[in-house]
């Protein structure tokens, strides 16, 4: 059963563009707008009038998010250190005799342009097997990685992370260039076509890519984009962000059926060079009839309005539940009655892989994980709510410590002399309120479950020739769950 998301914008108002404005964003205009909302109407679900009733200055948060951008923007000189890294990992592939002919294909965030200047680089191994679609078992994909690793510490690279019982086996080591971590599979053709087609949404709009740099740098400041630690992935957070732009109106990206039919993992089969080019095609072609149907009733909401809807959107109780699935395929909610799959598995939250199906992209969330995304996502809600917050308490919900002080923004702290708050900039209004605790929505959904134990680690690490010993790099865990690499 399929739950179309509820109306964003009430019977009087049908599309966000008002066609007597000259293509104008009517947001804050109509007559009315003071009695009722922009629009003029009395509905709480119309995200029209719900805009004109936030009280956050509109003009700091536009400023803010383009401040938080053009630190968060990998430049030209990032893009060409990555490249480096992957050229001297291209060296040391060449040397491992198991590896002669295989070539060295980046993937993830780098290929879909969804990094940020601290982003990690994912690269895949293919294994050469003519001209058709390697099939490696998983055996043999951690043998090579294991040929890999002795291969890396031949070359003075000892930081080292084996991960040779996850779905998808993994090497993890830190490159040269701002640490940058690199994590090593073997022939994952379905990352990489994963990465392209997320390349070819950001070509929609330009948007959707500064929409998932500032969500992921966000969840980053709120510690919920952890997956070993039980909250959410890249991968998952740009999901959040297509079914947000699917579900605005007018729409900013289709229901991703509309760009492919089925799913793509179970088309990965035959000759590559075919099978990639039959992807590339039919996603350019049906990308290029949503773009021209969409020309008479484009999007006109600014990236500040379309980031304060997207908290007020997934603070609704029915996204944090695992009694509904996110599903950017179908660009709807679904019941989990829908799928067996789904109530077969005590999923904490479900936002649907759309290239995987039925999988859940967000399978390594746990129960305090989810406490933990909830209360983010309810407290920049509430944040964005109020004209009393000012710049600096903003940017110290949005973005991490270290990238603060070039933003000018200063920690509170305590005056060890009179124990009382350094001052701080402010910005229209110098009081900060401190709003009530409230009760996670999700919690009305899952008072009945039970805490479930996280997994056991499955992690090692193969020392000489064959010794195998546990270890640990400084600052990760030992169990990581299968990435997706965003």
């Amino acid at each position: 059963m399929s739950l179309i998301f509820p109306s964003l914008w009430c019977s009087r108002r049908p599309s966000a563009v008002d066609s007597g404005s000259g293509g104008q964003s009517t947001f804050g205009t109509s007559k009315g707008a003071a009695e009722f909302g922009a629009c003029g109407c009395s509905d709480k679900r119309c995200f029209v009038c719900m805009m004109d009733r936030r009280r956050f200055p509109s003009g700091i948060l536009e400023s803010s998010i383009l401040e938080i951008l053009s630190l968060v923007k990998p430049t030209e000189d990032d893009r060409q250190k990555r490249l480096h890294i992957i050229n001297e990992f291209r060296a040391v592939v060449q040397s491992v005799e198991s590896l002669r002919g295989a070539l060295v294909e980046p993937f993830g965030s780098f290929v879909s342009n969804l990094y940020t200047r601290w982003g990690d680089l994912d690269i895949s191994v293919d294994v050469p097997n003519g001209s058709l679609v390697p099939s490696v078992g998983k055996r043999r994909k951690q043998t090579l990685l294991r040929d890999i690793m002795r291969a890396l510490r031949r070359n003075g690279v000892y930081s080292l992370e084996f991960i040779p019982n996850a779905r998808v086996p993994l090497l993890i080591y830190q490159g040269n260039y701002r640490n940058t971590s690199c994590d090593i599979s073997i022939c994952n053709l379905l990352g990489q076509i994963k990465s392209k087609f997320m390349l070819w949404i950001t070509e929609i709009d330009e948007r959707f890519r500064d929409m998932v740099l500032l969500i992921k740098e966000w969840a980053k400041a709120k510690a919920i984009n952890d997956p070993k630690n039980g909250t959410l992935n890249s991968y998952s957070l740009c999901l959040l962000v297509i079914f947000h732009f699917q579900t605005c109106n007018p729409a900013i990206l289709p229901p991703l059926k509309d760009i492919y039919v089925g799913n793509i993992a179970d088309d990965l089969t035959g000759t590559r060079l075919i099978v990639e080019r039959h992807i590339q095609d039919t996603c350019a072609a049906n990308i290029a009839r949503f773009k021209y149907q969409r020309f008479h009733q484009v999007n006109q909401s600014s990236l500040s309005e379309l980031f304060v809807t997207f908290f007020e959107k997934f603070s609704r109780e029915e996204f944090l539940s695992n009694q509904y699935a996110i599903c950017t395929y179908s660009g709807r909610l679904e019941s989990i009655t829908s799928q067996e799959k789904w109530m077969q598995k005590n999923h904490k939250i479900l936002i649907e892989d759309p290239f995987e199906m039925p999988d859940n992209a967000a399978r390594a969330v746990s129960m305090n994980g989810l406490e933990r995304i909830s209360g983010a996502f309810e407290e920049t809600n509430r944040m964005l709510s109020s004209r009393t917050v000012d710049r600096n308490h903003l940017m110290t919900s949005l973005v991490r410590p270290h990238i603060r002080p070039s933003i000018g923004v200063r920690t509170p702290h305590i005056n060890s002399r009179i124990g009382a708050r350094a001052p701080q900039d402010t910005f229209n209004t110098p009081t900060r309120v401190s709003h009530p605790v409230v009760t996670p929505i999700h919690e009305r959904f899952t008072q009945a479950m039970q805490l479930q134990s996280r997994p056991s680690s499955s992690t090692v690490s193969v020392q000489g020739h064959g010794a195998v010993q546990r270890v640990q790099r400084q600052g990760r865990q030992q169990w990581r769950p299968r990435p997706n690499n965003f």
